[in-house]
């Protein structure tokens, strides 16, 4: 038998198993799922990069 995959939780750090049984996986609770959620919205989490496409004032006088 296959040993069950366990994963951190990403906010509070606690053992998640991979599976079914996880529904928030990999999250331990919609708790932490949500507080997680609420970083991505405020703008406090975010993917490096250059933005893809930036809005000019040439952009607003086309439409």
């Amino acid at each position: 038998m296959n040993k069950p995959l366990i994963v951190p939780c990403p906010n509070c750090k606690t053992a998640v198993e991979w599976g079914e049984q996880s529904p928030f996986r990999p999250f331990c609770s919609k708790r932490c799922q949500l507080i997680d959620l609420g970083e991505w919205a405020d703008e406090e989490k975010r993917i490096p990069g250059d933005p893809a496409w930036l809005p000019s004032q040439d952009d607003e006088n086309e439409y």
